[in-house]
């Protein structure tokens, strides 16, 4: 293909933004004029992305509750979404993650005639192994940001394509501690805790007030550490009433967005499972990972799950390199003591888990802009 394609996207949350806008990146590349239209966030729209709804909106939280209360209003834009896209057919379609919104979108327009990429593929090897079928069906191509995913897929008759993990070509190999510091008002002697409890309205909810409250034990603990929390800006007012709710008005100090900066500053992380863990791991920060979630959330999730880890470090490990602390295992008592133990940890550790993300930092740079971009345009031209 020559001339620039018509691209349809979808992403959903922060993370998935992120992720298309590198995508863009790899296709402005190839096809400087390139069209591209659907679900984004800003980092899409930086590079020219026409988005018909914001990705916030396909932003939720757990396994089926919280689902369920949006259900009408997702499943109304995934219906005009597809009326549009089949009434004005695109070049191709890109899911980027969203599995449960894109996989059954991509279906349909794959079998309309459409080809459809899906960019990261499901968990399936953690979770809901059944969604292979959905992805057959769904995808002409999926690109892989974990190494031993297109082998798996490729047994299933998927064809798949490893891209290296996008974060992995953003974040440094060496993270600049002192820059992310000044850039923060920190001092290069202070010790550091970030705080980072999630991204969605529902993580606010369920998760926030633990971290909280763990975060004032430390405080008791240790009133020397510096606490630091990042917030999304539409989040930050809700962040800022449970820190005054737990008595950390003047403990922590919080951030509009610089999730970045906070975690190549910091000493430790108190994470909430997810796409910031893997980042954690990339800026080679010691983290406690905690989760907590609507309680049938997660007893349908654990009928599902496939490995003993829920944190992408310890997934990506095969073992347990960092703590996790999830549901009714994350009290405010056993987060705030795993915290502290990291604070105590001899120099030897640290520098053990160092090199242990150093080299899972390695195994997943690649130009991912290039290489996601390369089997698109292979994709159209099939």
């Amino acid at each position: 293909m020559t001339e620039s394609p018509r691209v349809a996207m979808v992403a959903g949350e922060t993370s998935g933004d992120l992720l298309a806008g590198l995508l863009l990146d790899g296709l402005r590349g190839l096809w400087p004029d390139l069209t591209s239209q659907g679900i984004g966030g800003p980092q899409m729209a930086r590079r020219g992305f026409e988005a018909w709804w914001p990705s916030d909106k396909l932003a939720v939280h757990g396994y089926s509750f919280e689902v369920f209360r949006r259900l009408a209003e997702i499943i109304g834009i995934r219906k005009r979404l597809r009326t549009r896209l089949l009434q004005s057919p695109p070049d191709v379609f890109i899911g980027v993650d969203a599995p449960d919104f894109n996989l059954g979108l991509e279906a349909d327009l794959r079998a309309a005639g459409i080809k459809t990429v899906h960019f990261v593929c499901p968990s399936i090897w953690a979770w809901r192994a059944e969604r292979v079928e959905k992805i057959r069906r769904a995808a002409d191509h999926v690109l892989c940001i974990f190494p031993f995913e297109p082998e798996m897929l490729a047994r299933h008759g998927i064809a798949a394509t490893y891209v290296g993990h996008p974060l992995a070509g953003v974040i440094p190999l060496v993270p600049d501690r002192a820059a992310a510091r000044a850039q923060l008002g920190l001092r290069d002697e202070d010790a550091v805790l970030a705080i980072l409890p999630g991204s969605r309205s529902a993580e606010v909810q369920y998760i926030t007030p633990k971290f909280f409250r763990a975060a004032a034990l430390i405080h008791q603990a240790q009133p020397a550490i510096k606490m630091i929390v990042p917030a999304v800006p539409a989040l930050r007012e809700r962040i800022e009433r449970v820190a005054h709710a737990c008595g950390l008005g003047g403990v922590l100090h919080i951030v509009t967005g610089q999730s970045h900066a906070v975690l190549a500053a910091c000493d430790v992380t108190l994470i909430a499972s997810g796409t910031a863990t893997l980042e954690a791991a990339l800026f080679k920060r010691p983290m406690v990972i905690g989760y907590h979630m609507h309680p049938l959330s997660w007893r349908l999730m654990r009928r599902k799950q496939l490995q003993p880890w829920v944190g992408l470090p310890n997934i990506l490990s095969s073992e347990f390199v960092v703590p996790e602390l999830i549901q009714d295992a994350a009290t405010p008592q056993a987060l705030a003591a795993a915290v502290l133990q990291w604070f105590e940890a001899p120099p030897e550790r640290i520098a053990a888990l160092h090199q242990r993300f150093t080299a899972l930092h390695e195994g997943l740079r690649r130009d991912t802009p290039r290489l996601a971009a390369d089997a698109i345009r292979q994709t159209l031209q099939a």
